[in-house]
């Protein structure tokens, strides 16, 4: 097989991809010199839409609408705009080897590229149910959503059975936002997760009471502290039930699982060194091999606010970490330095009418403020996460755009807070002051 030769390649083709692309032809890119490679078939696109607006009953989310930059209100960058820049895109290609002491990696169909510079942006793969040998979980209409495949096959899916039963299993992102996704395509939606409450990497239980009476409010069933542990099908092999490690049995249509996801780091195992689960790099996503990059899901890198590293999965970070990299890549060549990466963790979601942000590091003590009644017409309240006397994280739901600047302020400068009481009682006009 013909051998490919680039200066640089960026592995993956999501979020992370486009981002990366958009920030070299800023900097500046020779014709035939960036080539994106990716197993799915179409250019970048922004990931989050495929489980809000594209599941939509009317007006839903349908590509070239979708593609990168939009999600950050920039330019979208369609085919033709790679061909216009003289980026290749090789796509639904799958690599299955990389030789980083090689420069180079190898197709599942044998073609071989080279590269002088690399840039990881594989980002994660879903957790499925069958990893764990989950009896029946292979069955036709239990869905996972990573991709826009996934995304396709689930919308034939609700169009197929309609106002049927759908079971979400998790209560992660994923679980809330296509819980919220399938009841407005008028399925009977039931939610089961292990945890206590939803979210509970990110939310309190007094945040979780909240989401979790809006969602029984709009009639989804929410059952807590249990999983599933087997799938019966009918005689088409169509998933049927759903059972319980407690003994109850849910009728579907329709499953979907959103129960984790796991950084695709496998081809690069022995080759480069890791830390927490991720591909470690510096403060401009360069890994232990000089040649290498890694951005986006895959990297634990050093979050310079904390001083610690960490590994962030979030659309938000897979931008910003996209053009850290290339534009310490072209630093490097026109000898200029680049500003080490100071990020802020900043994580969101929407779903039915809610729409909530969190900044920062959600550790320490917490205060509640506000209206956080799920009857509420309007609600809005958020939270505070307090270390050492300082305010480290807030959360907002229905906040306008200025009260969102100003949480994220907050998360930034953590300003003292001595009195919880003090600060639940002044609420979100503690952020706005600041």
């Amino acid at each position: 097989m013909a051998e490919k030769s680039f200066k640089y390649v960026i592995l993956g083709g999501g979020v992370a991809a486009g981002y990366a692309a958009r920030e070299f032809a800023k900097q500046g890119v020779q014709p035939g010199e960036l080539a994106i490679i990716s197993k799915e078939a179409v250019a970048p696109y922004e990931r989050p839409a495929l489980s809000k607006a594209y599941l939509f009953p009317e007006g839903a989310a349908r590509l070239p609408g979708f593609h990168v930059c939009v999600g950050s209100g920039g330019e979208r960058l369609l085919p033709e705009w790679y061909k216009e820049k003289g980026i290749e895109l090789i796509l639904s290609t799958e690599i299955v080897k990389a030789d980083l002491p090689a420069n180079t990696l190898v197709s599942a169909a044998g073609e071989t590229f080279k590269y002088q510079i690399l840039i990881i942006a594989t980002g994660s793969t879903v957790i499925k149910l069958t990893d764990f040998g989950v009896q029946g979980a292979d069955a036709k209409n239990i869905f996972y959503l990573r991709e826009i495949d996934d995304a396709d096959k689930l919308v034939e899916s609700i169009k197929a059975k309609k106002n049927g039963k759908a079971v979400i299993v998790g209560g992660g992102y994923i679980g809330l936002e296509l819980g919220a996704a399938l009841k407005i395509n008028n399925l009977d939606v039931s939610m089961v997760y292990p945890e206590p409450w939803c979210m509970p990497r990110l939310f309190t239980s007094g945040i979780a009471a909240f989401y979790e009476g809006y969602y029984a409010n709009k009639g989804i069933k929410i059952i807590k502290g249990t999983v599933a542990v087997g799938f019966t099908s009918d005689s088409n092999g169509e998933v049927k039930e759903v059972q319980l490690k407690d003994g109850r049995v849910l009728e579907a249509d329709i499953v979907v699982v959103g129960v984790g996801g796991r950084p695709l780091t496998a081809l690069f195992k022995g080759q480069v060194e890791e830390e927490t689960g991720g591909i470690k790099t510096d403060a401009f996503f360069k890994t232990s091999v000089p040649t290498v990059y890694a951005v986006g899901d895959v990297a634990t890198f050093p979050l310079k606010l904390y001083n610690e590293l960490r590994r962030v999965e979030h659309v938000d970070h897979a931008r910003k970490s996209a053009e850290q990299a290339v534009k310490a890549i072209k630093g490097l060549e026109k000898g200029q330095s680049v500003d080490e990466y100071d990020y802020l963790p900043y994580f969101y979601s929407r779903s039915f009418d809610l729409a909530w942000q969190f900044y920062g590091d959600n550790v320490g003590d917490t205060v509640l403020f506000g209206d956080n009644n799920p009857q509420s017409p309007k609600p809005k309240f958020g939270s505070y996460w307090i270390k050492d006397g300082k305010v480290v994280g807030a959360f907002l739901e229905g906040g306008s755009a200025e009260e969102n600047q100003a949480i994220a302020k907050v998360a930034k400068l953590q300003p003292k807070a001595e009195n919880l009481d003090a600060l639940a009682k002044e609420g979100l006009a503690f952020a706005c002051k600041i």
